[in-house]
């Protein structure tokens, strides 16, 4: 773990929302000075203060970053809430968390006293600005232990809330709090808890109260940043976690794409694709760099990602510089990066370094590795002619040696072992220093060997040394400049996704999507779904609408394998995509102001909370849409209520619906697929203009049912279950019975068994008697017969008269 350097500021118990004295420290190196130490005990550390704002309108960030993800909350005083956002990614440069800072403006931060590294350097400089006075915030470290996962889910579940109400019991508390905090977001959840921990001990709001007066919190929500969309945990995946509602940088990413859909760019198109595959994951070859352990391979591969951004860069230097990303591309690939592709293709030896598998230098590098290399390239003759020497010296009987060089021991004399040499002792020969026996060759030191250790030394041990100094004093020349090539991938990145959503718009006819601030909502024209297109050898597209005041719940309803499910996909897919800059699957979409998406597709879910586990069949996503949707934001439920008892499932679901019917015009817009017909036959919502019943279009041809997949405005009168049951390959005999059973519950008639199946068990009873007669002994003198009658005839001839 990251050492953080840094001063501890102490201060009394009594003053417990205070530090003494603005601090400032560094965190990014011992070089800077740090104050002394107060002799003031206390707990906590403080990096910087900042003066106290009024009570009023103070906010307390507690936050937590770990391997690219973010957790956030904070407690505002003005309205007793704490707010979070669920776990987020980020760069490592900590760009979201900047940007929550600058927006909610907090009085301190509260994070854990260890911390990656990127974290530590972000507060030493946040805590550095003088500048910024006086918003410059608290910094507060808390021990790692008050961010402990199951001791954090402890105290959000045994907290005193008073929004909930007393009644309610352990379990119905946890289900009630589940459905508000995201228990699967691991990072938030410490981060709650941290931030409880903190307001309990600093006694925020009530710091003139008896200890016993808990911390008000009057509830708990979730916050999305300005221009930032929610999209919920089912939702989302990696790149698209935090769609963009800036409409410049939306709009840029479609010129992109448009420009690569002209035939004329196609052949850019594919170059621009080879250049951007031998790009390759710089960030972590950067952090091999600095920790001195770059392998051989990391110098390749950086050589060639230099060379290639040259090659975009030039690519899009001939571009239309009116499209941002090209421009940013031309201007931020600077000469930094001809400089390190210069500087490596000239001093890095890849087919030496290669074959050593070590790094090794070019010659004219550096004469003195130069003058080595050439030196232990011309031993094996030099030391030929040494051996023959030696050999003139030694005893007659001994027929050959040789001189070898070891690195790290040096210059050794060989000759074979001869068959007089039994014991150790027979080694010792007068004027040689007996050193090893391996492989049946015995190995000495004589004075030639020493004289040659004095003046060639170890040059395989010299030259690697060197070699090593050149290698770091290159990586010191590219850490340098590593701002450059951190550019290069995020810029890289986005050019290959933005080529990747162009290639799927041509290959499958998506078009450029519209957005229009002044509309809260989507219009789609003859949408698509992009998957199920695929699949199917001819798709039907549908139109959606929700915008204005009218239409907001859309209730559709309609047979199984209708389409319900797909449709409400296909409109969350559009919508989604358009979020991100990309072209849809529809002839015209038209996005407006939506700032969250909020889908449920019907499942029961598993969630731990410490204490155990609760089967939740509830749909606990609706309940977080219910607890968090706005009147921008899209919802999409399907089946809602199902593995639940359909008394209780209909009467969640009418719940749900009025519940947000009764918002009036700042009600979300609401897409719900349903096969509760009850819902509307029973007319459980109430009627008005907010209300749009939609289904999917059907026609009966006989006894066989057409699927239209056609969405249109109206009630479906049956739920054709029996139809989707044959279709399935269910028996006839049994989907004759189940229709049959269906319209004796609707018509309130007694439900009958069926007589054929009567009249076989009837049979199988009657067998059953025979056998039991059959296997009386007579002759047995303890047989009773009355208790045979009693207990086995007259049972069995009930079952069958």
């Amino acid at each position: 773990m990251f050492s953080t350097v840094c001063t501890l500021v102490k201060y009394p118990r009594s003053r417990p929302s205070r530090c003494p004295a603005p601090v400032t420290t560094a965190l990014e190196g011992p070089s800077s000075p740090a104050p002394q130490p107060s002799p003031i005990s206390s707990q906590w550390s403080c990096i910087s203060v900042r003066p106290a704002t009024p009570a009023s309108s103070r906010i307390h960030l507690c936050v937590l970053w770990s391997s690219g993800y973010l957790g956030i909350a904070y407690y505002n005083t003005s309205d007793s809430t704490i707010y979070f956002m669920p776990d987020a990614p980020d760069h490592e440069s900590l760009q979201l968390l900047q940007r929550v800072l600058d927006e909610i403006d907090p009085q301190s931060v509260v994070t854990s006293a260890k911390q990656d590294e990127n974290m530590t350097r972000f507060l030493g400089k946040l805590a550095s600005q003088e500048h910024r006075e006086p918003k410059r915030p608290e910094i507060i470290l808390l021990p790692s232990v008050d961010f402990g996962l199951e001791i954090s889910k402890q105290r959000l579940l045994s907290g005193n809330y008073s929004f909930i109400p007393d009644s309610m019991t352990t379990t119905e508390k946890i289900l009630f709090l589940s459905s508000i905090i995201p228990f699967d977001c691991l990072l938030t959840v410490r981060a709650l808890g941290g931030l409880l921990k903190f307001l309990g001990r600093r006694r925020i709001g009530v710091e003139l109260e008896d200890y016993n007066v808990s911390i008000p919190i009057l509830g708990f929500k979730k916050f999305a940043l300005t221009h930032l969309v929610s999209i919920d945990q089912d939702t989302y995946r990696l790149w698209f976690t935090r769609p963009t509602q800036d409409l410049e940088e939306l709009n840029s990413r479609l010129d992109v794409i448009q420009f690569f859909l002209l035939p004329q760019n196609l052949d850019m198109a594919q170059m621009l694709h080879r250049l951007l595959g031998h790009i390759k994951n710089v960030p972590l070859i950067l952090k091999r760099m600095k920790l001195s352990h770059t392998k051989v391979s990391d110098w390749q591969v950086l050589y060639k990602t230099v060379y290639s951004a040259l090659g975009l860069r030039d690519a899009c230097r001939s571009l239309p510089q009116s499209i941002q990303l090209f421009r940013d591309i031309a201007q931020e690939f600077s000469d930094d990066l001809h400089h390190i592709a210069s500087l490596i293709g000239k001093v890095v030896d890849f087919e030496g370094s290669l074959a050593e598998n070590r790094f090794t230098v070019l010659p004219n590098i550096d004469p003195e590795i130069d003058e080595k290399k050439r030196r232990l390239t011309g031993l094996p003759s030099f030391l030929t002619e040494v051996a023959r020497k030696e050999l003139e010296n030694l005893d007659p009987r001994i027929p050959s040696c040789s001189v070898i060089y070891i690195p790290l021991i040096g210059f050794l004399l060989c000759i074979p072992r001869l068959p007089s040499m039994v014991e150790t002792s027979d080694f010792e020969i007068e004027g040689l220093d007996f050193m090893f026996l391996s492989e049946e060759k015995l190995h000495y030191r004589s004075a030639r060997t020493k004289e040659l250790d004095a003046l060639l030394g170890d040059l395989h041990c010299d030259i690697r040394d060197q070699e090593t100094l050149l290698m770091y004093q290159l990586q010191c020349q590219v850490l340098a400049r590593a701002a450059v090539l951190t550019q290069v991938l995020d810029l890289a990145s986005r050019l290959d996704v933005l080529l990747a959503l162009a290639s799927a718009a041509r290959d499958y006819g998506y078009s450029r999507p519209r957005y229009s601030p002044r509309l809260l909502g989507v219009r789609i024209q003859n949408g698509r779904h992009p998957l199920m297109e695929l699949c199917a050898r001819t798709f039907v597209p549908n139109s959606a609408e929700c915008g204005g005041y009218k239409g907001r719940v859309k209730v559709i309803t309609g047979p199984n394998s209708s389409g319900k499910s797909i449709y409400l996909k296909q409109v969350g897919l559009i919508t989604f995509m358009a979020l991100v800059g990309s072209f849809v699957p529809a002839e015209e979409a038209e996005i407006g102001a939506v700032d969250a998406i909020f889908t449920r597709i019907h499942s029961c879910e598993s969630i731990s909370l410490g204490l155990s586990t609760f089967m939740i069949d509830l749909n606990q996503q609706v309940a977080k849409a219910v607890n968090n949707a706005t009147e921008r934001s899209l919802v999409l439920i399907d089946e809602f209520g199902k593995g639940t008892n359909t008394v209780d499932g209909l009467a969640l679901l009418a719940a749900v619906i009025r519940h947000w019917l009764a918002l009036g015009p700042t009600c979300p817009h609401i897409f719900v697929a349903t096969n509760f017909l009850s819902l509307i036959q029973l007319q459980l919502l109430p009627q008005g203009p907010l209300v749009q019943y939609l289904t999917m279009e059907t026609c009966e041809d006989g006894n066989d049912l057409v699927f239209f997949y056609q969405v249109c405005e109206g009630v479906a009168n049956a739920s054709h279950a029996s139809h989707t049951a044959a279709q399935a390959g269910l028996p006839e005999k049994l989907v004759a019975r189940g229709k049959e059973v269906s319209d004796l519950i609707c018509s309130g008639k007694p439900i009958k068994p069926v007589k054929e199946l009567l009249k076989e068990k009837q049979m199988e009873n009657c067998q059953m008697l025979v056998d039991k007669f059959l296997k009386l002994d007579l002759e047995d003198p303890s047989l009773d017969l009355d208790i045979f009658m009693r207990q086995e005839v007259l049972p069995a001839a009930a079952t069958i008269l």
